[in-house]
């Protein structure tokens, strides 16, 4: 089979305007998971990385129709992804593409529209303890991930999250203050799959925790599914008997 082709998109601006995130991240947050991928990706995959101020967001359409799955970070510059690209993220999404969501990045413009709902959540950006826990064990998305994940500092996202009720529910979270999240949901949209992964605060060393890089490597193997699976079919006017006529393929 051919190597997995990801696309890592980063908005950022964090790393570069913080030096305090700059020093956690020297290659920025989308070159550290690029790595985590490389890294656990034994099969092969191809990684390239965009951000939000190349042309196009470094995702026109050429790009996206050579990747398998896009792994989408955004914090604080979500309304200057432009709609175009947002809906055309949702598009080759529908058509088959995979998509992760990684945390603040459910609020962002593509997460928002393949999700339908608003996305937004509890939070306090604090230095709390998370324990990410691995409910459905039996998961590709937790293959080789312990119970219980320790995430020594962390901010908060707790529930109520205004998401529709996931597919597939892999971790959920407690925090030191008490809360609950649901971490790590599955989606499907069309002929793509989905993944909503909240851990990833830009101030914290997330991203170097080794079983949170495996998390990575394995959601994005589970959301490439069956690669591109090219447009869905079409919708057309049926007459009656259609099914008997040969063209039931669409």
């Amino acid at each position: 089979m051919d190597p997995l082709r990801v696309t890592v998109w980063n908005e950022w601006r964090h790393e570069q305007r913080d030096a305090s995130v700059a020093a956690i991240y020297p290659d920025g947050i989308h070159g550290a998971i690029a790595g985590a991928l490389r890294e656990h990706s034994p099969g092969g995959v191809v990684v390239r990385c965009a951000t939000l101020d190349e042309p196009d967001h470094g995702l026109p359409a050429e790009v996206l129709a050579a990747t398998d799955v896009l792994v989408w970070w955004g914090h604080a510059a979500h309304d200057e992804v432009s709609d175009e690209v947002a809906e055309r993220v949702q598009d080759h999404v529908l058509r088959g593409m995979g998509y992760v969501s990684l945390h603040s990045a459910a609020l962002s413009k593509p997460t928002r529209r393949l999700l339908g709902t608003s996305c937004v959540l509890r939070w306090r950006e604090a230095d709390d303890r998370e324990l990410l826990w691995a409910i459905a064990p039996s998961h590709p998305i937790a293959r080789g991930v312990p119970p219980v994940v320790v995430i020594p500092r962390h901010e908060m996202y707790g529930e109520p999250f205004d998401i529709p009720e996931p597919d597939e529910l892999v971790f959920i979270s407690a925090f030191s203050g008490g809360e609950v999240f649901r971490s790590g949901c599955c989606y499907r949209r069309g002929a793509g799959r989905v993944f909503l992964f909240s851990p990833g605060h830009e101030t914290d060393p997330i991203y170097a925790q080794p079983e949170i890089r495996l998390i990575l490597a394995n959601a994005v193997a589970w959301a490439a599914g069956e690669r591109q699976l090219g447009p869905p079919p079409s919708l057309h006017n049926a007459p009656s008997g259609w099914f008997e006529s040969g063209d039931a393929g669409g």
